[in-house]
């Protein structure tokens, strides 16, 4: 073995091994510690979205029942549009769910629409199809009307025109449901 005096002018990496290890890992353990920390705390504040916004004089939300008024009805949607939509409200505002005309805020849900489309062609024949669903969401604030208002809810699901429509919605329900659940709460609820 050498017997060399490792100080700052002869230290080199090159005969380090402990160092060029160190090296080669700094920069990893540097990205690492950066995603973990400072990426969740700098995106907090860069988007700042307000949280469900109620004034402290609103108590009372009655939600409707949801009525399918689409061309074609998916029996299922209705009524769990419906739960889904109130168990949402119950669990992330502070308001409190009843069924009588005195409620602060009355909201009333319908399902416009209902539409397959074809929304990609591979050699001349379907290869994707798209379902729309649409729901009219009209919200009365009677503490304060020119909250009021009328207004569409629509998104779009793909699936493969390999599946028939049953088979589609078998697999999309879940999905539409919470998609326009969080649509129609975001539309009452949120001021961006």
């Amino acid at each position: 073995m050498q017997n060399v005096k490792y100080t700052m002018k002869n230290i080199k990496t090159n005969n380090i091994p402990i160092i060029k290890s160190l090296q080669r890992r700094t920069p990893l353990i540097f990205y690492i510690l950066y995603f973990i920390f400072f990426i969740p705390l700098s995106s907090c504040k860069i988007y700042r979205f307000k949280d469900v916004s109620i004034p402290a004089e609103v108590k009372t939300i009655r939600i409707n029942y949801i009525e399918n008024k689409a061309r074609f009805v998916n029996p299922q949607l209705s009524p769990q549009l419906t739960d889904k939509l109130r168990q949402k409200i119950n669990n992330q505002t502070r308001l409190t769910l009843i069924q009588g005309d005195e409620a602060d805020y009355d909201i009333r849900c319908e399902i416009t629409g209902y539409d397959v489309t074809t929304s990609g062609i591979s050699q001349q024949q379907a290869s994707a199809n798209r379902l729309i669903v649409t729901v009219n969401v009209s919200f009365k604030n009677k503490l304060d009307e020119k909250k009021n208002f009328d207004a569409p809810v629509s998104r779009n699901f793909d699936f493969s025109a390999n599946l028939s429509l049953d088979q589609a919605q078998a697999q999309l329900t879940p999905t539409i449901i919470q998609n326009i659940v969080d649509e129609i709460f975001n539309r009452i609820f949120s001021n961006w």
